[in-house]
């Protein structure tokens, strides 16, 4: 076998996981978000300036303030599901590099002491941390509905007022509800995605 996941793990992190539309109404726990986060804060990012950030949104006050930004059926589905968290950059995620990359303190100002440069780095960075937390949602038993279709500027003015973190993704989490899965669409095959050169 070429993968060293065996083949319920391979299904319940990729092969069977899918993007939930409808989740029931057991609870997502703050300790479940923890375990989660936990295992996958160890994602790769560059110089580990590690700038994602999670907001929990529980209160039924918070989650009416986010579905107002949302776009079509992303409303109600957000209403519906047990939890709903938003995905931002932290744009000032450099003043911890010096803790998060202790070997080379100076980085902080060397190459990210200009906030258009910071923006560009932490949005890339936080992208791919957000992979592995859809991954790490898997991992626990759990279904994630990522989401890209809201006004991401009314977000970052309605949660994040004072400009330093960029939303970009919200994701609802649960157990997947009925009929919480539309039927996979293809994915492109190996020749068609892969080049040697």
């Amino acid at each position: 076998m070429s993968l060293a996941l065996d083949a319920a793990a391979q299904d319940l992190l990729f092969r069977e996981a899918q993007t939930a539309n409808s989740f029931t109404d057991e609870p997502v726990t703050d300790e479940q978000v923890q375990a989660i986060y936990d295992l996958v804060k160890y994602a790769p990012t560059a110089f580990n300036q590690s700038p994602l950030r999670i907001t929990m949104v529980r209160s039924e006050d918070a989650r009416e303030r986010l579905v107002r930004h949302a776009m079509g059926a992303n409303g109600p589905k957000t209403l519906s599901a047990p939890l709903t968290v938003i995905l931002s950059t932290d744009l000032d995620f450099h003043e911890k590099l010096p803790t998060l990359f202790p070997h080379a303190p100076g980085i902080k100002d060397t190459f990210f002491s200009e906030a258009a440069v910071r923006e560009v780095a932490g949005v890339q960075n936080a992208t791919l941390q957000a992979g592995y937390f859809i991954v790490g949602v898997r991992a626990a038993g759990l279904a994630a509905g990522p989401m890209t279709g809201f006004d991401f500027a009314g977000i970052d003015k309605e949660f994040f007022g004072d400009g330093k973190q960029k939303s970009f993704m919200v994701i609802n989490i649960g157990k997947p509800g009925a009929d919480a899965f539309f039927p996979r669409s293809p994915r492109l095959g190996f020749d068609e995605a892969v080049t040697t050169v």
